[in-house]
């Protein structure tokens, strides 16, 4: 059926982030006496939440450790959020292209809510989205599919007609758990995750993402 809602991944989807995420980690990990990792190595760490990023950075420390090097992360990361990220060539207007076509846009995170309304905002502020959520108290992180779910209500359509776009196996496995459409974009973080993990299209550029979503 055609779609009725568009659900987006944040990072790694509709903006690049990994650079200032990554010298955000370093930064904490260094100020804790641990080593920093190439940016290129959080490509595998980002995408589950703040939590594992930490758990991953710090080569599964303590708990008490991790625990500090997440609030010196928290407190970096707020002062240089936009430092270094941008939305991805030619989202902007393929956001914009889809809202015109009357859909329903949103955004769906593992990213700190807090982070994830205010990059929407700043970096994505010609685009009319139905409902920005990250990482929230008391709803599990994707790929549960309790908050898709959740979203695609919010938005009144149903699951089998909501698209969900991501760059990850976690955005596929989100999608296929909630019924949804998904669509993996190859310019993120992981694209060699994505038909492995149920992606019924895998695109390349903003332009063939809005014709796999016009044509579903």
């Amino acid at each position: 059926m055609p779609l009725g809602a568009v659900l987006f991944d944040l990072d790694g989807t509709l903006v690049d982030s990994l650079g200032d995420i990554a010298a955000a980690m370093n930064h904490a990990l260094e100020h804790h006496g641990l080593s920093p990792h190439p940016e290129a190595a959080y490509l595998r760490f980002v995408g589950e939440g703040v939590s594992q990023l930490a758990h991953r950075a710090t080569g599964g420390a303590d708990p008490a450790l991790q625990g500090r090097v997440l609030s010196t992360y928290h407190g970096y990361y707020d002062a240089h959020l936009f430092d270094r990220t941008s939305p991805y060539p030619g989202v902007v207007e393929m956001l914009q292209a889809l809202a015109a076509d009357g859909l329903p846009l949103g955004v769906l995170s593992n990213k700190s809510d807090d982070f994830v309304k205010r990059l929407a905002a700043r970096l994505l502020p010609g685009v009319s989205f139905a409902a920005v959520y990250g990482e929230r108290p008391g709803i599990p992180r994707k790929p549960d599919p309790t908050a898709a779910l959740a979203l695609a209500a919010e938005l009144g359509v149903a699951p089998a007609a909501c698209g969900f776009v991501g760059d990850t196996s976690v955005d596929m496995d989100t999608a296929k758990a909630a019924g949804m459409y998904g669509v993996g974009v190859t310019w993120g973080f992981r694209p060699a995750e994505l038909e492995a993990h149920g992606a019924k299209a895998v695109v390349s550029s903003a332009a063939a993402l809005l014709a796999a979503l016009r044509a579903a």
